[in-house]
């Protein structure tokens, strides 16, 4: 901790619904506007962008979104698509076999089942193939601003670290219930990107930027490392 050259700050000992409110007024103040990194023009194309983003990293997602949207701009488009056309085009993704089929798959069932329409229900969106929770939380979070938290890598450790979640949380959907029940219904759609871009660019995961958090104060895991 020496080698941070950090000022000392005293982590006093706060309540849950003081620490949610501390993260709120920090990121109001600091990030009023957070939103998703994907690129995208409409929701076929998020829910594109989203199946692609599962287990990489958006940078690369919005590198290879371009050429996919420019030749398949519609799910009437993709479905058509065969493997052999669309493999080349998503090849540098992680996990590029799965990705196309379940893409091609995901068109014909919007076809079939929701008359090429983007559903905005959970249960809904997960019957599509290569959605889950996660990306079926985003989608109607990000889309239609409901109140529902998708936990990804960054959010499962940005929140236990800071202490929003008990230690007994230890799986994505036992995190998501924690942060819904505590999180103020009209703020749960922004405060999921916040904590997404807090992990991505401050609370690393090997090495998390202590100098430049603005959280220092409220967090259990900087508190624990004095």
């Amino acid at each position: 901790m020496d080698s941070l050259n950090l000022s000392p700050i005293f982590v006093s000992p706060m309540t849950k619904k003081e620490r949610y409110q501390k993260v709120i007024e920090y990121f109001e103040e600091n990030f009023p506007i957070a939103e998703t990194e994907l690129l995208y023009d409409d929701p076929f194309q998020l829910l594109v962008a989203v199946i692609l983003s599962a287990q990489c990293t958006d940078k690369r997602v919005n590198l290879t979104t371009p050429a996919i949207f420019r030749k398949y701009p519609t799910p009437q488009k993709m479905a058509k698509a065969t493997v052999e056309e669309l493999f080349p085009l998503i090849k540098s993704i992680s996990y590029p076999n799965n990705k196309t089929k379940h893409l091609i798959g995901m068109a014909n069932m919007l076809l079939d089942k929701f008359g090429g329409e983007i559903p905005m229900t959970v249960n809904e969106l997960i019957e599509l193939p290569g959605v889950g929770r996660k990306t079926a939380n985003v989608i109607t979070s990000v889309v239609d601003k409901q109140p529902n938290m998708a936990v990804d890598t960054h959010v499962f450790r940005v929140s236990k670290r800071i202490g929003l979640v008990s230690e007994k949380a230890t799986t994505p959907l036992a995190v998501e219930k924690e942060l819904i029940k505590n999180i103020p219904t009209e703020l749960v759609h922004k405060f999921h990107h916040w904590l997404i871009l807090h992990g991505r660019y401050t609370c690393l995961a090997r090495n998390p930027k202590h100098a430049e958090c603005g959280l220092r104060e409220c967090c259990k895991y900087y508190k624990a490392s004095l």
